[in-house]
């Protein structure tokens, strides 16, 4: 910026504080403020009027020198009313301890001639002139910038940002009075939670069933820690690790994953080397692209419930930090975050083939009930906020017969392409609207109201029956339903027994049918192959019932959604044929998955040749693992009425209305 354009920077009144207030109508504007006419007789206008405005320019220089300078002083003495003749140094500072004091020095010694000090001097003096014109010159663009920033925003921006700013400098100053637990959190007494660890079984068939699940998951973790300890994933064939570009450089996926399964399995051993691993290594400062979904679910929300089922501090210190790290995929104009985000430089972006760069339903809808849990442990709004700021923009969307598209736009605020599905790109979404009302302690009426919304819409428009009385729920592309059904979507059984409690009286018994019919469904889908596991997706269509018709849909990779739904419907029915149905699954995993190495995923559930994928998913240890433990335990262990399942079976608990107000109040 040329040094001419600092004029217009300070002769522009900013508000009162500037020269249109009382700087400027000192001596400028006052009786005493005019120059008296000299001896020769007054000026002509014309010439006051030129002298007014230099004498005006000097004093604004001064002014804005004091006012708007970051050292403000130092360069009125240096510049202003720089003598040479009497600075005065100030004293050298006292020897710190251990130092030699230098003996003191004759005078003029160490430096040159007096004419070449006072030209050192001038130079000296002009380069830090020149240095705080700089500073002058980038504080105004930045505050330029801030302005138009502001100017561009809706007055509820504006309310909103002021309320989150005054919101985080009274955290800051609470945390700032009050001793930290960890890291700078506040202080939580933990509490032992209900049900972290229950009975044992009374029937001792049922309790040797669930050893053996015990032992399988043992299978899986030594092998993880033989060959890929510390890694992502283990390929079980191959015996080495495997990383998924899903974490960038984040490592430790299956330790994280299975930290609460390990726990609740009372593998005490394998619990403390997996927290003794993310105390030392866990590190989340990588210059790295991660699905800000896939971390969050599995990496916060296994931290999470660490942390809750355990007490142990480092667990909540790593998720606060990991969340932290997290937040500005939130930097869109709508809030609606970005699907992928570089976790050192903050930059966001979508998946490149989602519609048009639109976020994915299924993935940030599928952050409230972490991000809550993340407002609580860390006392910092910031998260809440986050995530409530997503339903905000959803409930002013229309929504095409009630039904929530796959996409949405994080730009425009606008859906994407009409393409609704209750599994890959929608599920979650929909299971955290029940959750986040159930996990609230019911008092979420807004997500309890948005969900039963959804499940009308769904059972309207959505859900069908075969020929022979099989109920699935197809998917909607722009108004005409694909007879397919993924395994993703059996997830949905159980959703909706889960929701049966809370739907209206007339619909109570409508919500547990769906959800048993759901579960017969999926069941079905895996009597009918060779492997007796399920397919990735099935279809009914072309005379064909609940079979996968596409060679791309005929694997299975260890999904735990039918066991998902075959333990909630165990839990609020009791009947037998769900743990028989669980079962079968072990029996299935052990014959065709089980290998060597750990547990493989199969390329082709109808094939009698086994032909391995060569991954044992984190999610096989967090969620499969752990449904069908919990098939054949006690209904004491994670009851429902104080823990509420994330989508990667990581248990959080259920924030009591009287314990949640009176920590607030704290």
């Amino acid at each position: 910026m040329p040094a001419v354009s600092l004029l217009p920077l300070f002769g522009s009144p900013a508000g009162p504080g500037a020269l249109g207030g009382p700087l400027g109508g000192g001596p400028l504007g006052g009786p005493g403020g005019r120059k008296a006419p000299g001896p020769s007789g007054a000026f002509r206008l014309t010439e006051k009027f030129v002298l007014l405005l230099v004498f005006s320019a000097f004093i604004t220089l001064c002014f804005g020198a004091i006012f708007f300078l970051p050292d403000s002083p130092k360069l009125l003495s240096g510049v202003f009313f720089h003598s040479s003749s009497n600075l005065q140094q100030p004293p050298p500072p006292p020897p710190a301890h251990g130092e030699h004091q230098r003996p003191p020095q004759p005078p003029g010694a160490g430096s040159s001639s007096s004419g070449y000090g006072a030209g050192a001097a001038a130079a000296a003096v002009a380069e830090e002139a020149a240095e705080n014109l700089a500073k002058i010159r980038e504080d105004h663009e930045r505050a330029l910038r801030e302005a138009k920033e502001t100017l561009q925003k809706l007055p509820d921006e504006i309310r909103r940002d002021i309320h989150q700013d005054k919101a985080k400098f009274l955290l800051q100053d609470k945390l700032g009075r009050r001793e930290a637990g960890a890291a700078g959190l506040p202080d939580l007494p933990f509490r032992k939670p209900v049900g972290a660890v229950g009975g044992e079984p009374t029937d001792p068939a049922i309790r040797k069933k669930r050893e053996k699940i015990k032992e399988m998951m043992k299978h899986a973790w030594d092998n993880y820690k033989h060959y890929a300890w510390g890694l992502n994933e283990l390929k079980p064939i191959s015996k080495q690790g495997h990383s998924s570009n899903l974490f960038g450089n984040i490592q430790g996926a299956t330790i994280v994953d299975a930290l609460d399964t390990l726990y609740i399995m009372e593998m005490k051993d394998e619990f403390k080397e997996a927290k003794e691993w993310v105390e030392k290594n866990l590190d989340f400062n990588v210059n790295a692209e991660v699905s800000v979904f896939e971390v969050n679910i599995r990496f916060v929300g296994g931290l999470l419930s660490a942390y809750y089922l355990s007490g142990e501090e480092v667990f909540r210190k790593k998720a606060v930090e990991l969340g932290e790290k997290l937040l500005p995929a939130f930097n869109t104009p709508t809030g609606i975050p970005w699907a992928l985000l570089n976790i050192k430089s903050g930059i966001g972006r979508n998946w490149p083939w989602a519609s048009g760069g639109s976020s994915i339903l299924a993935e940030f809808g599928t952050l409230h009930l972490e991000f809550m849990h993340l407002s609580h442990l860390s006392g910092n709004p910031v998260f809440a906020e986050k995530v409530m700021n997503i339903r905000k923009v959803l409930k002013r969307l229309d929504k095409p017969e009630g039904l929530y598209p796959n996409y949405l736009n994080p730009s425009s605020g606008q859906w994407g392409q009409h393409h609704v599905s209750i599994g890959g790109l929608g599920d979650s979404f929909y299971e955290y609207l029940l959750k986040a009302w159930l996990m609230s302690d019911k008092t979420d009426e807004e997500g309890m109201q948005m969900y039963y919304d959804a499940v009308q819409s769904i059972e309207t428009h959505l859900l069908r029956k075969s020929s022979t009385g099989l109920m699935y729920i197809a998917e909607w592309k722009g108004g005409l339903l694909e007879h397919k059904m993924g395994h993703l979507t059996c997830f949905a059984g159980g959703m909706f027994v889960l929701g049966a409690d809370g739907a209206p009286v007339d619909k109570t018994g409508r919500h547990i049918e769906l959800g048993a019919e759901i579960a017969r469904t999926c069941h079905e889908s895996y009597d009918r192959t060779s492997m007796k596991l399920g397919p990735e997706a099935f279809r009914f269509d072309g005379g064909v019932e609940a079979i996968a018709t596409r060679q791309n849909e005929k694997y299975y990779i260890l999904r735990p959604e039918v066991i998902e739904t075959y333990m909630y419907m165990w839990r609020f029915t009791h009947d037998p044929k769900y743990r028989q149905w669980g079962w079968e699954a072990v029996e299935a995993l052990e014959k065709y998955c089980r290998v060597d190495g750990g547990y493989s995923g199969v390329r082709d559930v109808y094939s009698n040749r086994q032909t391995h994928d060569d991954v044992q998913q984190s999610f096989f240890l967090s969620e499969t693992l752990k449904y069908l433990y919990l098939l054949f335990s006690e209904d004491d262990l994670l009851p429902f009425e104080h823990w509420v399942f994330n989508t990667e079976a990581h248990p959080l608990p259920v924030l009591k209305k009287e314990e949640e107000e009176k920590r607030k109040s704290q």
